[in-house]
This record gives C-alpha cells, structure tokens and sequence, in this order.
C-alpha cells in the first residue's frame, strides 16, 4: 500500500530519499518541506566518498555526477606568510582515514541540483514544521504556513540542529544527541584571487584557529573558518543575525596573519554565510514511532571526518531500501533500517580526540610543531606509502552496500 510520506529538508539526504521512494512505488505522496526559499544550493565543496559515489552510480547518476567532480589537485599547508610548508596529493575517495584531498568531491550546489531535479516531486519551500504529534495511524503535522496535514511517515532531514528531532524526542532528549568538538566554524565565498590554482591550502594560527580554502577548478574561493576558542562568543552569536555572527568571527580572525584579513573583508559581501558548533549527533534507535531520522539529523559525523555527504546518501539508500522490501510495513522498516547503517555509522563517526587535538594548536610553539611534522610526512611521501599498501576493497568503503531489487534502480 502506497504511504503519505512528508520530508523535513531539501539538503543532500532529502531529494536523495525522495527519489529513491518514488523509484520504489511511483504511488507514494511525497512531500519535501523546506525552509529555505528554494531548494539549498549554497555551500561548500563535499566529500562523496567510499560508499557514496556507488549509491549515487546505482541511482542512475554515474554520467551525471563524473562531469561536476572538483578538480582539485592536492592540498598545501603554508605559513603566515604563505610560503608552502608541504604538499599532499590527491587520493582515492574510497579512502579516508588518509585523505587530505580526494578525487571524489562535488560542489554542494551541484549535487543538491542534480538530486532536486529528478522526478516529478512536490517541493514546499519557505515552510518549517512547527508542531508534531503521532499516535498508532499517523503523525499529524502544523507548518509555519498555518497549513495542517497527516502522514504515514515523517522524516527529519533537517540538518544537525533538526527541529523535528527536537519535536519528536523532545528538547532534553534532543540536545543531549549532540556532542560537541568544541569547534566553531564558518563557511563562506569570496572571489577567486587572480592566480590561485587548484591546490587547498591550511593555515594555522596559535590560539586554536585554523584556514581552509579551497579553489578547484571554481571561479569562487571557499573559505572555511575553524576556531577551538572563543566558545561563549560564539555560541551567542549563533542567536543574533548573520551580520553579528560574522563579527564575531572576526574578532576572533584579528591578527591571524596570511591573508586571513583578506577574507574577512570579502565576507560581508558574501550571501552563503553559515556558522554553526561542530559536533556529532548520536542517538539510537533512529526512530520513533512514525518519524525517522536521516543524515545529519540522526549521526552527523562533524565535517572533518568527510563522510557527511556519504552517511546521508547511505541512510537514505538504506531507508528506501527497507520501506520497499518491507512492503511499506514502517515499523519492522524502521526497525531494520535503524539496525543496518549502525556498522557504517560507527565506523566513520570514528573521530580520535587527538587528532583535534593535533589539528589546532593553542601556541605558535604548537604551530611550529604541526608544521614541521606536516613537512617531514609530505617529504617522506608517508601519504603515498600508506595509500599504496591499503587493500583495494576500501575504494568503495568496507561496509558492503545491501542490494534493495525493490528500489527498481537502473543497472549501472
């Protein structure tokens, strides 16, 4: 029997699923809210590895996809005054525990219209829910608009600070999913510098802050802020307007050096702006009762494992998976699902405090050390060594990819 399914986010995980439901049973209603304007194409460059181009493959995408691929050509880490400290390569996208730069990474715009442009979906843009409650038959919904309805299925995929998780489990319990890293980012662009070539580039600066930016082939320069300092500051400003959120990373950005005050004069010009709290969600079951959550909403693994956009495309392959095999039955659907992504949750929410640690010194001595030790590994080709002794299964990830005939995807 064809389910009433509404959507809370047009991300990446959002149209992703809905395409695969509609692919599943062309009769299903699928509703996409989303509170944003239109579909959210801003953003920065994202990782598609392991798992994920696979998915994208089995979703009829692979000559789709292969044209949009960021050529990037590695990663540099420079001093204050630019100077290049060490080069690293770019790698296989299968690969992450070692991958500064991949061959795997999209544009977010890119990928966001690629997914949101398939089918014959029902997008709802400038809406947000505003009241959820469920019983045995349904879950019956209020939006910001004033409008009502009643589902069979309601699916957060609305980000890290998702309000339908916070509707559906409650505050406390919403809040205490996410862990926090301690580390505040921001994310912007700004014009390309006349000569910048393909190669990222990072930057430390003492006090725990870091630079990445971030060219490609791309005529905008991605900047991407990290700062482990300041938290107060910061978590204030998430509250104010983006104006006073972009203040308060320029406070904490003054006399950073390289050519940080560079961006932080483009970004008031910028209108892709978005700071949050890096973090992780972490919370299971992923269900309650009618409402499920996906991506980044149920188990973000904060962006500097790089496999956000793979976790997402992997937890809505696998929900699709299970609703149709299960014959639209939700309970033992997501109960299943829930159970099937925890291995490939686990495995990439993997984060080592010390690598944090190791990525934002608080000294210029700290800085010196992370340098040097950046400089000895890109001499010794250490990225090279360990890439060519990893067994080739891991291109595509170690966590095997369950076949959903039920999904009626193409052949790839």
């Amino acid at each position: 029997m064809p389910l009433n399914i509404l959507i809370v986010g047009a991300g990446v995980c959002g149209p992703a699923l809905a395409t695969l439901l509609q692919h599943a049973d062309p009769r299903h209603t699928i509703t996409v809210v989303e509170r944003a304007s239109s579909l959210r194409k801003a953003g920065q460059q994202l990782d598609v590895k392991a798992q994920g181009l696979p998915i994208l493959e089995k979703m009829g995408l692979r000559g789709t996809i292969r044209p949009l691929l960021v050529a990037e050509t590695g990663m540099q880490f420079v001093d204050a005054k630019g100077k290049s400290l060490a080069e690293f390569g770019v790698t296989g996208g299968g690969k992450r525990n070692y991958s500064l730069s991949t061959d795997r990474e999209i544009m977010r715009s890119d990928l966001v219209n690629m997914l949101g442009e398939r089918g014959s979906l029902k997008y709802e843009f400038g809406k947000s829910i505003i009241e959820l409650s469920q019983d045995d038959g349904g879950v019956d919904v209020k939006l910001s608009s004033g409008e009502t309805g009643r589902y069979d299925l309601v699916v957060a995929a609305d980000g890290q600070g998702s309000r339908t998780r916070r509707l559906a489990w409650g505050v406390e319990a919403s809040a205490a999913a996410f862990h926090s890293l301690g580390i505040h980012t921001a994310y912007f662009s700004i014009p390309r510098a006349e000569g910048e070539g393909g190669m990222a580039k990072w930057f430390n600066a003492s006090e725990s802050r870091a630079v990445l930016i971030r060219n490609g082939d791309r005529p905008m320069t991605q900047v991407y802020l990290f700062a482990r300092n300041n938290a107060e500051l910061f978590r204030q400003a998430y509250k104010e307007p983006l104006a006073k959120q972009k203040d308060a990373f320029r406070k904490a950005y003054s006399g950073a050096g390289w050519e940080v005050d560079r961006f932080l004069g483009a970004m008031d010009d910028c209108d892709d702006f978005y700071a949050h709290e890096a973090g992780q969600i972490k919370i299971d079951p992923l269900y309650k009762s009618r409402v499920v959550l996906v991506g980044d909403a149920g188990y973000c693994p904060a962006p500097f494992t790089g496999m956000g956009t793979t976790l997402s495309l992997i937890g809505s392959y696998v929900l699709a998976g299970e609703l149709a095999k299960h014959k639209n039955d939700i309970g033992p659907a997501l109960q299943a699902y829930s159970e099937v992504v925890r291995s490939p949750v686990d495995e990439y929410q993997r984060l080592p405090p010390a690598t944090i640690n190791a990525m934002f010194p608080s000294s210029k001595f700290g800085v010196w050390l992370l340098q040097n030790a950046a400089w000895a590994l890109a001499g010794l080709k250490v990225d090279q060594l360990v890439h060519r002794f990893l067994p080739a299964e891991n291109v595509n990830g170690r966590w095997p990819i369950p076949e959903y005939a039920e999904l009626n995807l193409p052949v790839p």
